[in-house]
């Protein structure tokens, strides 16, 4: 008895100081919550409009500010140049730098390297915002402004665990590295060619790579440990050697866009069955346990669908819903360039038409394989057609499914956090989209992963009135805090 209590004392004093800890960031936390909204509001106001080569000042602008806020908090912080960015003009502009910062060198303690992103997307007042998108609202506890979910405060969450740290002059229990990109939203260009240079260097002691880019699927906090990939393709039919009149040559030539919408059909059925071959068979089987956990997640159909706006969904029951949004690949048609698409009527026959749409990708699908299943199909079919004109199919985007072990101690350290900090079980969910940087992350350094999302599931990522709750942006600070204290206790191998 008397070695068992030898034991148990220490670990229990332990649990106490770090419970005393937990306390005292929590309590700084909520004392600055002015100042975080502040900070968050000062990088809203900055358009870093990754897609419009002429913000591009701005996005420099929003790099240095993410560098010069890592450095006021003592970090060891370098601004990374990952090279040039060609414009279809043929002309090059530079590419935001990379920021990378650094806190704590201790060998004993693990490291973890926190990915994110400041740039943003497209937004204006007249797409529909009832606020101005660039100056951030506060309604009802929410704060609305472009990138405000996605991706600032939650990068923002991140810098204030540190600086809370600093502040109560307490340790790190874990060395934290940063590493923030301002291309994401348009493909993340360079980065993949940064992270392969410096996989031996600045990945090297990194024992954990944390993603804080996605968001909850309901009310309930969540874990997410998949993201479908993308394979993106554009189907381009050209006939005549210009565009022509409806009335002077319509019915004397086999017009591009009747083949193109021929061919666009084949694809998918209206029930929502994919009809080229050897997609469907790729996909890994969907397991009971699989099942199972979907069943237990909290998600209300009906909610969903009005807020889609919707009378009918695809499935009529939670858990086909949520396999077909994350584990089963789909098929969507996204427009068609070269119609004639402007308001009022045009009688034209267009020379040369592209359709573009895309396969998202899921375990155990291979790019490679969908290019060549894709266009020989669309050819196939084309040529049972027997049309004079000609298809060209090409592959834009190949991007991988990724996918994590729920039972890795990451996992079990989120689900912890999440219990100290919101008192629940979390859901886990995976995301229906692409996160690419994810799948880069996994083959090239070969770390663990973990997305450990604060974003609401009503957010309104890359739409008009984006906005983060309060709440959720002051809490899931402090479930960083908690997180970087359980990640502490998993054992160092």
């Amino acid at each position: 008895m008397r070695v068992l209590v030898l034991v148990l004392v220490p670990l229990l004093l332990a649990a106490q100081a770090d419970a005393l800890d937990l306390e005292k960031l929590t309590r700084h936390v909520d004392g600055r919550v002015a100042s975080y909204v502040q900070t968050l509001r000062e990088w809203v106001a900055v358009e870093s409009d990754s897609s419009d080569v002429s913000k591009r000042p701005e996005l420099h602008h929003m790099m240095n500010l993410t560098a010069d806020k890592l450095r006021s908090l003592g970090g060891k912080v370098e601004m990374v140049d990952i090279g040039l960015q060609e414009l279809p003009d043929g002309k090059s502009i530079p590419l935001p730098k990379v920021v990378t910062a650094q806190f704590g060198e201790d060998p004993s303690k693990h490291t973890v390297c926190i990915y994110g992103h400041v740039d943003v997307q497209p937004a204006k007042k007249e797409d529909g915002w009832a606020t101005e998108p660039y100056n951030l609202t506060d309604i009802n506890g929410n704060l609305y402004g472009r990138g405000a979910s996605d991706n600032k405060a939650p990068v923002l969450a991140w810098i204030h665990t540190v600086e809370a740290y600093k502040a109560l002059d307490m340790e790190l229990p874990v060395n934290v590295k940063f590493l923030i990109e301002g291309m994401e939203e348009t493909g993340s260009n360079g980065l993949e060619a940064m992270i392969i240079a410096q996989r031996d260097t600045f990945f090297l002691d990194v024992d954990y790579i944390i993603i804080s880019d996605c968001g909850w699927l309901s009310r309930r906090p969540a874990l997410t440990y998949g993201t479908r990939g993308n394979c993106y393709f554009f189907a381009e039919v050209e006939g005549p050697k210009q565009d022509l009149h409806s009335g002077v040559y319509g019915g004397t030539v086999i017009e591009p866009m009747t083949d193109l919408i021929g061919i666009l059909d084949t694809l998918i059925s209206p029930s929502g069955k994919i009809l080229i071959p050897g997609i469907r068979e790729a996909v890994a089987p969907f397991s009971d346990e699989e099942w199972k956990m979907y069943q237990d997640i909290e998600f209300d159909m009906e909610n969903y669908k009005e807020k889609l706006g919707v009378k009918d969904l695809m499935y009529n029951n939670k858990v086909d819903l949520l396999a077909h949004r994350w584990r089963y690949p789909t098929v969507s048609i996204h427009g068609i360039e070269g119609a004639f698409s402007a308001s009022g009527s045009k009688t034209v026959i267009p020379a040369k038409v592209t359709g573009k749409f895309s396969i998202r990708q899921v375990p155990n699908m291979d790019p490679a394989t969908v290019k060549k299943q894709v266009t020989e199909y669309l050819h196939s079919v084309f040529a049972k057609r027997k049309s004079p004109n000609s298809l060209k199919v090409t592959m834009i985007i190949g991007a991988k499914p990724w996918l994590a072990d729920t039972q890795h101690s990451l996992y079990e350290a989120g689900k912890e956090a999440i219990k100290k900090v919101f008192q629940v079980e979390p859901d886990l969910i995976r995301e229906g989209g692409t996160i690419p940087v994810a799948r880069t992350f996994q083959d090239v350094t070969e770390k663990s992963i973990i997305m450990l999302p604060i974003g609401g599931f009503d957010d309104g990522l890359h739409s008009q009135n984006e906005k983060m709750s309060r709440y959720n942006y002051i809490e899931g600070t402090k479930l960083f805090i908690a997180y970087l204290h359980e990640v502490a206790q998993i054992k160092k191998v």
